[in-house]
């Protein structure tokens, strides 16, 4: 059950003013919202809040909190919207999932109600995002052919910008069942600035560099998410988040303001705290925000241990080489049965792989997190499997101690 408002303090924040009307920290010295947005805001549900990470999310209908942010900044706010809105696809199909023929059901929001209906609404969530975007502002949305026309097309009615067309391929997409089309093994993804006048941010030099020195096209090839990204659950329309971190690069710098209005699972959060940027994030299915938290909690804990560099150093000793000795190693005693009790807020698992003639002198090839050995050797490259002659795998688990009795 998700609470109305969740107040997330780790690590303490400095003391800063918080708008009481979409969340975001006000400069010093700035004056409280008008009236008119006051009440534009007393219906909004702020249900997560972290002020030392920049991060808010809010439980709620996306065109109400739109319009009350565009009250309250009617200049614009977001330097980026990453969008992933409903495709409209539950509409009584049937796709493969797992080997499995399944019907395509993913909510009651991704229903269709007819191409008008969906039209008018691609335009009424478009156009506020566009007034919430700072002058030099851009936006990507991603969609299949059900929906990115209409998209692209509402973009063209309200004077954005389209900068590219991004086809994100699938390397193994589900196979089309009817045998009466092509496989669909692309998402498109539609990158636009504000208006025609806009000076928008492209990090050029770094997608150059994120490309082996070439020019990035405008095809992507990357994989669905896997289940290391799945590993507190999943959303049905959850996007890899490297394909969010891609986009997030190339038009953001550090320390910049994010919107994602359909949150969904949590993904552009995700990728937010790991690349440094502030964000403010929309969600209107309470469940969906349930695995956020979890996500977004696990995230952070995350990030704090890779800020405090710990080092850990393993030695593994054997009487001959690769063989193992005669007994296992003991489990550490204070997680026995009579320890204290505790709540799991960290789960990883790591499998390091190591080419060596004997595990003295191992060498890493190739590290992964994943949630077994089975899926870490069949997503590691096929170079690395060759040169690999051993698997280390390290399990970290952070718990939280829950209330002394």
């Amino acid at each position: 059950m998700v609470k109305n408002k969740r107040i997330v303090r780790y690590p303490e924040p400095k003391p800063e003013q918080i708008n009481p009307l979409d969340g975001i920290v006000l400069e010093e010295g700035a004056g409280a919202p008008s009236s008119s947005s006051a009440r534009a805001a007393s219906s909004l549900h702020l249900a997560y809040e972290n002020t030392a990470y920049g991060i808010w999310l809010y439980n709620d209908n996306c065109l109400t909190v739109l319009d009350a942010i565009a009250a309250r900044y009617p200049e614009g706010r977001f330097d980026m919207i990453f969008a992933d809105p409903p495709y409209f696809l539950s509409n009584g199909g049937i796709t493969c999932h797992a080997g499995k023929m399944v019907k395509v059901d993913k909510g009651e929001w991704d229903k269709s109600r007819g191409w008008e209906w969906n039209h008018e609404f691609n335009t009424a969530w478009l156009e506020r995002c566009q007034r919430v975007l700072k002058p030099n502002g851009t936006i990507w949305v991603t969609g299949t052919h059900h929906v990115i026309f209409s998209v692209g097309f509402a973009m063209q009615q309200l004077g954005y910008k389209i900068l590219n067309d991004i086809a994100w391929e699938k390397p193994n997409p589900p196979p089309n069942l009817s045998c009466r089309y092509f496989t669909h093994s692309t998402e498109t993804v539609l990158w636009a600035a504000k208006t025609g006048k806009s000076k928008h941010v492209f990090n050029y030099r770094l997608m150059r560099e994120t490309n082996g020195g070439k020019q990035m096209k405008t095809v992507w090839r990357m994989a669905a998410p896997g289940n290391a990204e799945k590993v507190h659950g999943k959303h049905p329309t959850q996007k890899p988040i490297a394909l969010v971190a891609r986009c997030i690069l190339a038009s953001t710098g550090e320390g910049d303001l994010v919107l994602d209005p359909f949150l969904g699972g949590g993904t552009t959060l995700i990728a937010c705290i790991r690349l440094n940027r502030r964000f403010v994030g929309i969600e209107l299915e309470r469940h969906h925000l349930s695995l956020t938290f979890t996500r977004a909690d696990a995230e952070l804990v995350a990030t704090v241990l890779r800020s405090l560099r710990v080092t850990m150093e393993i030695s593994i000793f054997f009487q001959n080489d690769l063989d193992p000795p005669g007994r296992s190693m003991d489990r550490i005693g204070w997680m026995k049965d009579d320890g204290p009790k505790t709540d799991c807020i960290f789960h990883e698992t790591k499998f390091v792989f190591l080419s060596c003639a004997v595990v003295s002198s191992a060498s890493v090839v190739h590290t992964t997190v994943d949630v077994s050995i089975t899926e870490a050797w069949a997503n590691a490259p096929e170079g690395k499997k060759r040169e690999t002659t051993h698997i280390v795998r390290c399990k970290t688990e952070i718990f939280k101690i829950k209330e002394h009795q």
